[in-house]
């Protein structure tokens, strides 16, 4: 039996006041919440010279490229990573009101899978075919995995610290985990944090190709990606980022900050088991200290948004971690049959989304479920946008290697 040990009780409510993404389905998160319950899919068959190296040739890269929001000097100095995360970060700023808050109280915690490898591929074939002196004074900071949170960093002039999560497809939310514990324990007044992937690239996609991970229907790509469906057979590369502004509840309240929702709790757990195969009793270990951090019942859950990539035994694992803790009642929707797999933002933008959903009591539905698994017993949501009170949800995000982290939100 679980010991769960929540240690004393944390010190500051935390609070959500802005947030912001540039995804396959949108330059914004209003953008992307909208083309998300209007049913669209950001997945598309790949148009770059490269594609006919490569087996999948489908992806879902940005709806909205990051040339209509950066100079070009910026984007000259900076990876695609690190631009994807300062597009989300500054509308997630405005989003908040531009907080007046003392430089040495505000922090930023980004997290990234692959980080600046787009630069490091490209830096690399730039020196083999014109020797050293053609490889960028910028190559180092730009392919860093701390990039996006430094770009961030110091476009804000945040001094209260500076956090690069690199826990693969976790990055995203232990990001969020993280932000919070500097909020609730006093180390920064604001914090901003998610995560951020950009690297649609022939090295990337043969990769996750060759372990089995990616889909394969290049004959359809808007229905490659099929969370929970039997004939799932793994993600789609995606990029993209998500950022979201944190900050203690008392001090939103006296700046006149809407709160838009609480970041209430958080479960993190590994798997110490395998690379690729994950651990249904650690995720669900995961769930259950989200719920108790959170003082909610399994019964308060009345919405899950799951990790759910499309891979056959990750779904499978993931579908009898919930029902073990939560059992069949809430509702789950895995938004990675629209957006594809965002790898280290996904779980930032999980988060926007279910914030969205807790907001305005609309869940979206998930794509491409028309042959359910019949192994899976959850409340799927399928076909339509379903609309219910959302009064409290989880986030779940679990990466390779066995890290997996649960969030739990609920209403102001």
């Amino acid at each position: 039996m679980d010991v769960i040990r929540t240690g004393s009780p944390a010190p500051a409510a935390v609070a959500i006041t802005g947030w912001g993404a540039t995804t396959p389905l949108g330059g914004t998160a209003t953008d992307t919440w909208q083309n998300l319950v209007s049913g669209k899919s950001g997945v598309r068959r790949l148009e770059e010279p490269w594609v006919d190296c490569v087996d999948v040739r489908i992806g879902a890269p940005l709806a909205v490229d990051t040339d209509h929001a950066l100079d070009r000097v910026t984007r000259r100095r900076t990876d695609r990573c690190q631009q994807v995360a300062l597009i989300a970060a500054r509308e997630a700023w405005k989003h908040a009101g531009s907080p007046d808050v003392e430089r040495e109280r505000l922090a930023v915690v980004m997290g990234t899978s692959v980080g600046g490898a787009r630069t490091l591929l490209q830096q690399d074939a730039a020196r083999r075919e014109k020797g050293g002196r053609a490889v960028s004074p910028f190559t180092i900071p730009m392919m860093l995995p701390n990039g996006p949170a430094t770009a961030i960093s110091l476009d804000l002039r945040a001094r209260a610290g500076v956090h690069s999560p690199v826990s693969a497809c976790a990055a995203g939310a232990e990001a969020l985990a993280t932000a919070a514990d500097m909020v609730a324990w006093g180390r920064a007044d604001v914090v901003v944090a998610g995560g951020a992937d950009a690297c649609i690239r022939p090295l990337s996609i043969s990769g996750f190709d060759r372990i089995g991970a990616l889909a394969r229907r290049n004959d359809d790509p808007s229905g490659a990606s099929r969370p929970f469906a039997a004939d799932r057979c793994g993600f789609v590369l995606a990029e993209g980022a998500a950022a979201l502004v944190l900050e203690r509840a008392d001090h939103a309240r006296a700046r006149g900050a809407r709160i838009l929702g609480i970041l209430a709790g958080q479960g993190i757990t590994s798997d110490g088991h395998h690379l690729t195969t994950p651990l249904r009793s650690e995720q669900a270990r995961a769930i259950r200290f989200a719920l108790a951090a959170a003082g909610l019942s399994p019964a308060d859950v009345a919405l899950v948004s799951a990790h759910a990539t499309g891979t056959p035994a990750g779904d499978h694992t993931e579908a009898q971690a919930i029902a073990e803790v939560l059992g069949p009642h809430p509702a789950v929707t895995a938004i990675k049959s629209a957006t594809g797999h965002t790898l280290g933002a996904a779980g930032a933008l999980a988060a926007i989304m279910t914030l969205l959903s807790i907001q305005e009591d609309l869940i979206p539905a998930t794509l491409n479920l028309g042959n359910r698994d019949p192994r899976i017993d959850l409340d799927l949501i399928v076909e339509e946008p379903r609309r219910q009170p959302v009064p409290a949800a989880l986030v779940q995000a679990f990466g390779f290697g066995g890290q997996n982290v649960v969030l739990a939100f609920h209403r102001p």
